[in-house]
């Protein structure tokens, strides 16, 4: 009788050793699951731009969304690069469903109330830093602009539906609106206008992956032209909590010097490779600019 009631105390710790392990790995309660956050997936359409505006606002979403991981859950970017041509851009978030994209802000193509604007410059109004591209024999001839009747005088190819087409008529100059993005070089080539003009931010991406394919076409190294065309996150007007999550993150890249560094990763040269501070520079009215960035200015010591 003694031996059986002294195994009694390590049969109690025994029981109360396995009761303690099961009780760990019980099934979590309704409570405990609420807590977990889903992952977001971001549907964002990063079409109708050159191959280094696609990387570059991607990479600024990735570090939008990783600076709100800890407030508002994992997340994931569901990228189309789908092109979207002439005002069928206008549908991104009415037929076509994306949540958000990058675009210039004022784009004409939405009204009131069919998106979000996220008010943050995202490539220091690079975009608005205009280099024509130009064919090859006609260096000389821009190389000889010193004023803005000369370049008026010349025809500027434009794809339909860009807003530069009303901003370059809007300031006096010759403008041919007519094809897309992708026939734009092979018109120019055949002499239908005498120059195209891109963004810094782009242009030398544009001549490397289209504009080198034709013959004898080259970016110009005389002129630069300049207006308020900055780049800004559109979000789905049915998305408000995306909305905010996005303004919260960029607000956050961009004080802790997240932004600036992407920036200065791709186009912290810039200046240098387009010898942006030795050209002749025209600066242009932009009627489309919302007032928020008429302030906008040539800053070339900022790039």
């Amino acid at each position: 009788m003694k031996k059986t009631l002294s195994l009694l105390p390590i049969l109690m710790i025994f029981i109360s050793l396995s009761f303690t392990a099961c009780s760990g790995n019980k099934p979590k309660t309704k409570s405990m699951e609420q807590n977990i956050q889903e992952t977001t997936t971001v549907d964002f359409w990063n079409g109708n731009r050159s191959a280094a505006r696609q990387v570059y606002e991607r990479k600024v979403l990735k570090a939008i969304l990783e600076a709100t991981e800890a407030d508002w859950g994992a997340w994931e970017i569901e990228e189309t690069l789908k092109e979207y041509p002439g005002d069928e851009e206008s549908l991104v978030f009415t037929e076509k469903g994306h949540d958000l994209f990058v675009t210039i802000a004022g784009n004409q193509k939405f009204k009131e109330g069919d998106m979000i604007v996220i008010p943050h410059l995202l490539t220091k109004n690079l975009l608005g830093y205009r280099i024509p591209i130009i064919r090859k024999e006609d260096a000389g001839l821009f190389g000889r602009i010193s004023q803005p009747g000369d370049l008026q005088k010349l025809d500027h190819g434009i794809p339909e539906t860009w807003s530069d087409a009303t901003i370059f008529r809007h300031n006096g100059y010759n403008v041919v609106e007519k094809g897309n993005f992708d026939d734009v070089f092979d018109r120019l080539q055949n002499r239908l206008f005498d120059y195209s003009a891109f963004g810094a931010n782009e242009v030398l991406g544009v001549y490397e992956n289209r504009a080198s394919k034709r013959k004898d076409l080259i970016i110009d190294q005389n002129v630069l032209l300049f207006y308020p065309f900055p780049l800004v996150f559109y979000v789905n007007p049915d998305l408000p909590k995306m909305a905010e999550r996005i303004e919260q993150g960029l607000q956050s890249i961009i004080s802790s010097g997240k932004l600036d560094a992407i920036f200065d990763e791709h186009y912290g040269k810039i200046t240098e490779q387009l010898n942006l501070d030795s050209r002749r520079i025209f600066v242009l009215d932009n009627p489309l600019i919302p007032d928020e960035f008429r302030y906008l200015a040539p800053d070339l010591e900022n790039l």
